[in-house]
């Protein structure tokens, strides 16, 4: 079953931002999918079996705050 969850990171704001966020992200076990939307200020994942936590930490060492949308 595919998971999909949202996160809002109100910082980004450019290509830069988009990349850095996407790459750590699909580095999460499970993430087959991100989606960085810099003007809802929204990630979008989807994947297997998602780890809440895993999604956040890899936003966090991207530079990036985030909450569950």
């Amino acid at each position: 079953m595919t998971d999909t969850l949202t996160y809002r990171v109100d910082a980004m704001s450019c290509d830069h931002c988009r990349a850095a966020i996407t790459n750590e992200v699909a580095r999460v076990a499970g993430v087959e999918f991100v989606d960085v939307d810099l003007e809802t200020k929204l990630v979008q994942v989807r994947g297997e079996n998602l780890a809440d936590d895993a999604i956040l930490a890899a936003i966090d060492i991207a530079g990036y705050d985030a909450a569950r949308a």
